[in-house]
């Protein structure tokens, strides 16, 4: 599972150009429901002796964009987090439950937890750029995995990332000036570009525009716009609005537990949940 020969073979395909504990399923307004991605169920999660995540239960579709709202301390990124194993890092969690990318789960003892996480890649509230040249931020990874040969292969892997990710016309050429010197709102975008480098299935951004400006969060949700065509992506906010400009799908959590998941539509117009109306009008939260 997620073994490095699995990896090289996706880059390659790639550089070719809620109270109860039910499953939560969105009820989509159309005929089809994309497949699934990834399928959590039971998920639990303790810091220490405090229960943070309840029973959650979720299909998050393929190829969409899935918003994660609620309240501040609600578990949102702590949900977040369980997607590529990042709890791990953290002294004294315990996790229960099944957490299965494309039908695997992830928290089986023998997954590989690095090959994991160059297949979930994640980008942090905060732009953490490598100290490192532009260069260098993107090529780090694929070189780590061993998935180019020679220099002009990097080359072109470098380029295709970062126009992925809506950068190339500002650096290309300065490239080899340290990654820490651009903008916020360009770091950001380095950021998604050197998780795209690996060529991941899955994106996780924990609230990536909440330190950026105005126009550089209207550039990150192009971007996210774009990118769903070719990756599934889970995004953290507190911004209602951008998870309804942004998102298929909405999950509003609330107390460590899933109260609602649906179309992002119908969860902003006909919630059927009353603690989920209260929340998008402004009631608490």
């Amino acid at each position: 599972m997620y073994s490095a020969e699995t990896l090289e073979s996706r880059s390659e395909m790639t550089n070719i150009d809620t109270e109860d504990t039910t499953t939560a399923t969105p009820r989509d307004r159309h005929s089809e429901t994309p497949p699934s991605k990834v399928e959590v169920r039971d998920l639990r999660l303790w810091y220490g002796d405090t229960q943070a995540l309840f029973d959650v239960n979720m299909d998050i579709q393929e190829r969409q964009v899935t918003a994660l709202i609620g309240p501040s301390g609600c578990g949102k990124s702590s949900f977040l987090r369980c997607l590529n194993r990042m709890n791990d890092l953290v002294p004294g969690v315990h996790i229960e439950g099944r957490v299965e990318l494309d039908g695997e789960d992830i928290y089986d003892p023998s997954v590989d937890v690095v090959q994991l996480r160059s297949h979930v890649g994640m980008v942090f509230q905060k732009p953490n750029p490598f100290p490192k040249s532009i260069y260098e931020n993107i090529a780090y990874a694929p070189r780590l995995h061993g998935l180019v040969n020679g220099r002009s292969e990097m080359d072109d892997l470098v380029e295709m990332s970062i126009r992925r990710a809506g950068l190339w016309n500002e650096v290309a050429d300065r490239l080899h000036t340290p990654g820490t010197a651009l903008s916020g709102g360009q770091q950001q975008r380095l950021c998604i570009a050197r998780a795209i480098a690996v060529s991941p299935e899955v994106i996780l951004m924990d609230e990536p525009a909440s330190a950026l400006d105005p126009l550089a969060t209207a550039t990150i949700e192009e971007l996210i716009d774009e990118l769903k065509d070719n990756y599934t992506i889970v995004i953290v906010t507190h911004n209602l609005q951008q998870a309804a400009r942004v998102a298929g799908y909405t999950a509003f959590f609330h107390l460590g537990r899933v109260v609602e998941f649906n179309d992002t539509d119908t969860l902003f117009t006909n919630p059927r949940e009353q603690k989920t109306e209260d929340y998008i009008t402004g009631r608490y939260g």
